[in-house]
């Protein structure tokens, strides 16, 4: 992708982007995420979203990449619900 991932302009200090723009990115983020689970034939399971896995085109349009610990379900009306529960350093 052109302009590669999102890490790259979350944790740097030269590249910043409005409010406005950050808006869009985090929607577009959703609606990609969105379309994997209720919108395809199968419920696509990403379990590795990250900046570093989320590409910018040329317009700075998002796109999930990295489907290497993808898990696919069927839909049949089924919602599959996970939660993931850190544990925090002590």
């Amino acid at each position: 992708m052109p302009n590669g991932s999102l890490d790259k302009f979350i944790f740097s200090h030269d590249m910043r982007f409005s409010w406005d723009k950050l808006n869009e990115i985090a929607l577009g983020i959703a609606r990609g995420i969105n379309y994997l689970h209720q919108g395809c034939e199968m419920q696509i399971l990403h379990f590795d979203i990250k900046p570093h896995n989320i590409l910018l085109d040329s317009n700075f349009v998002p796109k999930v990449a990295d489907f290497g610990l993808v898990k696919l379900y069927p839909c049949h009306g089924i919602i599959v619900l996970c939660l993931l529960a850190l544990q925090g350093e002590q």
